[in-house]
């Protein structure tokens, strides 16, 4: 996770996240990959799928206010259509302070959550957001 954190962090181009998305080890590689191959699935699960990627992917998932989602839509990301769906949020900080509200987009590979993505300005244009209670209710 930590290695997609830092590429997506420099990256001002969904085109460009490939470079981003490799294999991990054993986890499938993303882009160009067999695993990822052929048409996308529309990701059903797509709010437990999230929870779970959240949970790992903020170092404090208790405390989340102001949690909204979009419905997942298929947008492009490195030449290929993925699943996508936003998030906004305001975390806890580890002092316990709330600064501002973050925004991130989950991005589904055959019908499940793979990875969050930091910047969003493309990805993210024009989504509709709907509350997300569940984000805020997260225990450790």
């Amino acid at each position: 996770m930590g290695r997609l954190v830092r590429c997506a962090a420099i990256l001002a181009l969904p085109l460009t996240l490939a470079a981003c998305f490799g294999s991990d080890g054993d986890r499938p590689t993303f882009i160009g990959g067999t695993q990822a191959g052929g048409p996308q699935p529309f990701p059903d699960n797509f709010r437990s799928d999230t929870l779970a990627l959240m949970r790992t992917y903020l170092n404090n998932p208790v405390g989340v206010r102001e949690a909204s989602m979009a419905e997942p839509v298929q947008r492009e990301v490195g030449g290929r259509q993925f699943y996508v769906s936003c998030l906004h949020f305001t975390p806890r900080e580890s002092d316990g302070s709330y600064k501002a509200m973050r925004e991130r987009a989950v991005i589904f590979v055959n019908g499940r959550a793979d990875r969050v993505v930091d910047r969003t300005s493309e990805l993210c244009a024009g989504a509709v957001y709907a509350p997300f209670p569940e984000l805020e209710k997260m225990t450790r």
